[in-house]
């Protein structure tokens, strides 16, 4: 009987403990696969990057757990296999299966601290910026130690780490440290807050060149302030970067070394029913790759710093067809066709019209208007020299401009619409660096309406679009059907088309059908069509995707 007695206490025991132990645990599960079929339209499936285009199956898979063994104390374990191949280029240093991130971290009010891969970003991130995003198949984590100190006014934050590149990390040391004050909180400001910071970031990286006219380290400093009052705000950051080199075609040209330079300012205004906001933003030389030889590659690998394109993040297929990417970089490819950065800026101004007006109607109408500028900087560049010498605030050759209105309408309680115009321009051969690109001037107009009805949850959305454009290769037409049969349940099918002459894309429907299942934290989705060659933009940062046609489908869970 005693025997019987202490194996149920021992069982009650491990019960609880196995029960502790499932509550202190979090999993997430995330899988994308496809499955790329030949097309007599688009022809045979190939990728060249991994293989002569036999293995049309590609999944990627994410298997994160997070374990909390004290109330401060948490480890991080992420699993990561692309087999039997990533996904359409993605980096072939996605090869396989392996332990992608793994960490140890301590958290409480006063003390951050972290061991193996982590994540940090400085101000805006245009000195550092560390993060993961699948779907553009970005994981650029630092490996080594991170330390934070915070009180009520002042924090600082010193790290070193090696970047990761796949399951491996840059040949290259990472180091740097941050510091924020709050100095409204010091001096008990009422109405107002004001916050100063100040970053260090450097890169040690060894070099075989024989007599370097650089550095093996590379250091980035960082300024800012930020201020608001009420209903007005602003924000400014300067960065210095010291003498980098020039990198063309993966290779790096010795003689060819310039100090690299940012500003960023930020202003707006908002109140009920309107709000104003301007960006402007300044690159010169700011390409920074914690391996210098891989400065400007496709696959968005060595990134130290964040610049995304600062322009409207359009939601639709057509007017993300032209899209802007930063130019950070400096670029020699011929005499003409040198760049050092960029300049420019975008506004985006919103109102509400009031309900009850002749125009607002019963429910109001929402307006959205924005539009963004960007330039080359105006200078003397000598391609016989590699030598360029800029003005400052100069605007040079025109990039990029978007000019975009939204007007959101409910009806009444079943029926909203949507009415969007956009103008673009779009100077291919400077973003591209593509020799032989056009200047694209484009119309875009896209109407769509959302009707609810039956039981909660359940509508159709009609979505139709329309692109003009200067070029004869560009004339596209477009629409999408959804239907929401119930909150958790979705279909859909939409087509884009071009009747013009480009050679790539002409005559062809690329056409997609599919749809999702959410229940809780589980979400299936699953779709058959055709992907335009082109970019994949998340947040101002993209990835070209080959054009391709095949079956694809994703499972995300958590728990």
């Amino acid at each position: 009987m005693k025997k019987l007695l202490m194996l149920l206490t021992f069982c009650f025991t491990v019960n609880q403990m196995s029960a502790q132990w499932l509550d202190n645990l979090r999993v997430g599960l995330e899988s994308n696969m496809a499955w790329y079929n030949d097309d007599k339209r688009t022809g045979p499936f190939f990728d060249d990057e991994n293989n002569d285009g036999d293995e049309h199956l590609r999944v990627n898979s994410y298997l994160k757990l997070d374990y909390n063994f004290l109330e401060n104390l948490t480890a991080t374990v992420q699993l990561e296999s692309y087999e039997p191949l990533a996904l359409l280029n993605y980096s072939p240093n996605f090869d396989g299966t392996n332990l992608g991130i793994y960490s140890l971290n301590y958290n409480s009010d006063l003390l951050e601290a972290s061991a193996g891969h982590y994540y940090e970003q400085f101000g805006s991130g245009l000195i550092l910026r560390n993060w993961e995003d699948r779907q553009l198949g970005l994981n650029n984590a630092l490996f080594g130690g991170r330390v934070k100190i915070s009180t009520d006014f002042f924090s600082t934050t010193l790290l070193y780490g090696k970047q990761r590149v796949g399951f491996e990390t840059a040949d290259s040391d990472i180091f740097g440290f941050n510091t924020e004050i709050d100095i409204s909180n010091i001096f008990k400001f009422e109405n107002s807050s004001l916050n100063l910071g100040l970053s260090y970031v450097g890169r040690q990286e060894e070099t075989d060149i024989e007599d370097p006219n650089f550095n093996e380290l590379t250091n980035a400093f960082s300024g800012r302030i930020d201020f608001s009052q009420g209903s007005f705000y602003a924000n400014a950051e300067y960065v210095a970067k010291s003498d980098d080199v020039y990198v063309f075609n993966g290779q790096i040209i010795n003689n060819f070394v310039n100090p690299g330079n940012a500003l960023l300012f930020n202003t707006g205004f908002s109140k009920k029913g309107f709000g104003v906001d301007a960006t402007f933003r300044r690159l010169e030389n700011m390409g920074f790759f914690s391996e210098r030889e891989k400065t400007g590659n496709v696959f968005l690998e060595n990134n130290i710093n964040f610049t995304p394109a600062l322009t409207k993040q359009h939601d639709y297929l057509l007017t993300n067809i032209f899209v802007y990417q930063a130019q950070s970089q400096v670029i020699f490819a011929d005499p003409q066709l040198m760049e050092a950065g960029e300049i420019g800026g975008q506004i985006d101004v919103f109102y509400n019209i009031k309900k009850g007006t002749a125009l607002g109607g019963e429910y109001g109408t929402k307006l959205a208007f924005n539009a963004s500028y960007w330039a080359g900087l105006k200078g003397d560049y000598d391609f016989n020299n590699l030598s360029y010498d800029v003005d400052y605030f100069g605007f040079g050759d025109k990039y990029f401009s978007d000019i975009s209105l939204e007007v959101r309408k409910k009806w009444n309680k079943k029926i909203n619409s949507i009415f969007y115009y956009v103008n673009q321009y779009y100077n291919q051969r400077t973003i591209e660096d593509n020799f032989s690109g056009e200047q694209i001037k484009t119309n875009i107009v896209v109407g769509e309406t959302i009707y609810k009805f039956g039981r909660i949850g359940q509508s159709v959305r009609l979505e139709l679009q329309k692109l003009w454009s200067n070029s004869d290769n560009h004339d596209w037409v477009g629409g999408t059907l959804e239907y929401n049969a119930s909150p958790r349940l979705s279909f859909y099918v939409n087509d884009i088309y071009n009747s013009g002459d480009d050679s790539s894309t002409s005559e062809n429907h690329y056409y997609n059908f599919g749809g999702s299942f959410n229940k809780g934290s589980t979400r299936i989705s699953l779709n058959y069509g055709r992907q335009r060659a082109g970019l994949v933009c998340v947040g101002g940062v993209c990835r070209f995707v080959p054009e391709a046609t095949g079956l694809s489908a994703s499972l995300l869970m958590s728990f």
